[in-house]
């Protein structure tokens, strides 16, 4: 299980919501991180109070940048430091 921040209607910061889910393991090439922080930007604000450029599908996550440790990785081409090493992403 993993933690998330969703939102299920546009709003202010009341409705954001932490829920948990489940989390498949990597595929091909891939790697699982333990997540330690995330960001909220300035776009994802917008987004939560429907002032973006898209509407949102709700349920939708935010936090579309992190920073962590790799926990699981399964294959070698994208990744080459291990487990435990420090990642930071910006999901595309």
């Amino acid at each position: 299980m993993s933690r998330i921040v969703r939102i299920h209607e546009y709003g202010d910061a009341s409705v954001l919501r932490i829920e948990d889910v489940a989390v498949p393991g990597p595929a091909a090439d891939e790697v699982q991180i333990a997540v330690k922080a995330i960001g909220i930007n300035r776009a994802e604000v917008m987004f939560r109070n429907n002032a973006y450029l898209q509407e949102a599908e709700f349920p939708s996550r935010l936090g579309y940048e992190a920073a962590g440790t790799v926990v699981t990785e399964n294959g070698g081409a994208i990744f080459d430091h291990g487990s435990g090493g420090i990642v930071l992403l910006r999901a595309a």
